[in-house]
């Protein structure tokens, strides 16, 4: 490159120019030579004129999320990307390392946060948001906000955590410059549009500064939830014995040529296909043909992987009675306590729905517009990449039950049970969770409670410490049925205790005697050791049922430090609080 000694710039400063001139299309330089005439650039000295200048400066903003399953972290990622795009510089702000009285220091704030079964916080954001609608809370007067709300139309208590940071961000004088968006299982479009329109409405920064283009690197194969690997099936072995009354899947899966890995403690997405009887039954009910168009498909392909055609919630009773206006519906539906809806719905999908009301009168787009999207399964992985190169691993219960005079089935658990065999292959992607690790020092002490297919996360975390050879000791309590029948990856972890890599095995079988035995009542049992182990820092894990187990689990460790750490009540609820926020205490519950 050679340079003009003419030239009243700085070397570096043509090497910028030159850099861009070289980009530039004909149309460009002309308008990036009248952009400099027209600022003034004369030559006599004069500075840039003030509103004209290129500037450097940026905005803060603060994108907060409060994640369960790593949605809401994933898209945080996105808007740091959309924000700086727009010249703010973006900070994110995880709630499970934060303090809420900081948003003080914050002035422009996007905070996105889902809501996790009937209307709770993320696991790891319970004590941020505690925290944040508790009266000690400082006010927000210079904080300029907008929320996006993750939830589930098929829980009664839809977005609500978001709607709450709404509210109480406006309650405490924040200034909401765009309106709250909530976000269903299928997100993406929505969160689009609220993302745009946020950050429009934030006051505009100072221009970016021009920078020479870059050709970007031909991107390499990405599997990931849009654009999912199709694996082949290796192996699938049902664990429980004969005489069990579950059905649990050891499902082998592989992995090789596809450059994808995984950590410990994530999980696995499966695209499930519909059953033919479900798609069936559901042309019957509704008059529609299997062979309809419906855009560049049949709708029977349409419904089989596609559209979610067993799923009912409210949300869908609603949209489908603004088609159907059936009047007995419509009385169902504005029962105010809607406690006679959630009576009717629970245990039905929807072809109960379209049997009780029905209407004959459908197109295949008029139908499929009530639906929603077939959603992938996250499965927890139960597999070290370390042990099994190549693979992956899972623990699936298959879901199958009868009510209202009809056989029901898991899509997902009973699509792999039944419909797909050794050989088949699946579309699947990773999804990582960084909530639920094992600690990065391998002399740590671990406690997992995983009762039933628990188990799964705790088998990859013991393969993963045998193969680096940690030193840390592993102590797992792990609950079922019957400890004949039931009792999953036994030889595994008897092998795992003979060679030391398993310290201690406690199982808690709940229909070997008379009084039901559960892994919280084994915890209790053992609460002097348990307490023991957590004063000299182990890690604490939970996986597995959230309604219940996981509930009472945690009582169980609040009783344990007020017992044996002599603490009172809150002391013993703060202690807990404490492990949490310390990363100690993680879950993975569903």
């Amino acid at each position: 490159m050679s340079f003009s000694p003419l030239s009243p710039l700085q070397p570096e400063q043509e090497k910028i120019a030159q850099a861009l001139a070289a980009g530039l299309a004909p149309d460009q330089a002309t308008w990036l030579s009248g952009f400099f005439a027209g600022i003034g650039f004369a030559g006599n000295g004069a500075a840039l004129p003030a509103a004209a200048a290129i500037s450097t400066e940026k905005s803060p903003m603060t994108i907060l999320y409060g994640s369960e399953s790593g949605n809401a972290e994933k898209l945080a990622g996105d808007v740091k990307k959309a924000a700086e795009k727009k010249n703010f510089k973006g900070k994110i702000v995880n709630m499970a390392d934060a303090k809420p009285a900081d948003l003080a220091k914050s002035e422009n704030l996007l905070v996105i946060v889902s809501t996790w079964g009937e209307g709770d916080p993320p696991d790891a954001a319970t004590s941020y948001y505690e925290g944040f609608m508790a009266d000690t809370m400082p006010q927000l007067p210079n904080v300029k906000f907008s929320v996006c709300a993750l939830g589930d139309t098929s829980y009664e208590h839809f977005c609500k955590i978001g709607k709450d940071f709404d509210e109480r961000l406006s309650q405490l004088g924040g200034e909401r410059v765009f309106a709250r968006v909530d976000c269903d299982v299928d997100y993406e479009e929505a969160f689009q549009k609220w993302l745009a329109g946020a950050l429009d409405a934030f006051p505009t920064p100072a221009a970016a500064t021009i920078a020479a283009p870059v050709t970007a690197a031909p991107a390499a194969q990405v599997y990931d939830k849009k654009n999912p690997y199709e694996a082949e099936i290796l192996d699938k072995i049902v664990l429980n014995g004969t005489g069990s009354d579950k059905e649990t899947l050891h499902v082998e899966i592989s992995l090789e040529g596809s450059g994808l890995s995984y950590e410990p403690g994530d999980s696995l997405g499966i695209y499930p296909e519909n059953r033919a009887a479900d798609i069936e039954a559901v042309l019957a009910a509704t008059g529609l043909t299997a062979n309809a168009k419906l855009g560049d498909q049949t709708l029977a392909e349409a419904l089989k992987s596609d559209f979610d055609i067993t799923t009912l919630s409210p949300a869908i009773a609603m949209k489908y009675n603004g088609i159907v206006g059936n009047e007995d519906l419509q009385k169902l539906l504005d029962e105010k306590d809607k406690a006679t809806l959630k009576e009717w719905i629970y245990g039905r999908q929807l072809i109960d729905l379209l049997e009780a009301y029905p209407h004959r009168d459908w197109t295949p787009e008029s139908f499929t517009g009530i639906l929603r999207k077939l959603n992938p399964r996250l499965y927890s992985i139960a597999s070290s990449l370390k042990k099994h190169e190549d693979e992956v691993h899972l623990t699936i219960a298959a879901v199958r039950y009868h009510t209202f005079d009809r056989d029901r089935v898991g899509v997902c658990s009973c699509y792999v049970a039944d419909d797909v065999a050794v050989g088949d292959k699946v579309r699947v992607f990773f999804h990582s969770n960084k909530n639920f690790r094992l600690p990065e020092n391998d002399e740590t002490p671990i406690i997992m409670v995983g009762p039933g297919t628990g188990i799964a996360p705790f088998r990859a975390f013991v393969e993963e410490r045998a193969a680096k050879e940690a030193k840390g000791e592993n102590w797992l309590f792990f609950g079922d049925q019957h400890f004949s029948y039931d009792f999953l990856y036994q030889l595994e972890w008897l092998d795992y205790l003979e060679d030391g890599s398993l310290s201690e095995l406690t199982t808690a079988f709940s229909r070997d005697q008379k009084d039901k035995i559960y892994v919280q009542h084994r915890l209790l049992e053992r609460g002097r050791e348990v307490w023991d182990w957590l004063e000299k820092g182990a890690y604490f894990y939970v996986c597995g049922d959230a309604t219940r187990m996981a509930k009472d689990v945690h009582q169980a460790l609040i009783d344990i430090a007020a017992e044996h750490g002599g603490k009172s009540p809150e002391d013993a609820k703060a202690y807990i609080d404490a492990l949490r926020k310390e990363k100690r205490y993680q879950r993975d519950v569903y």
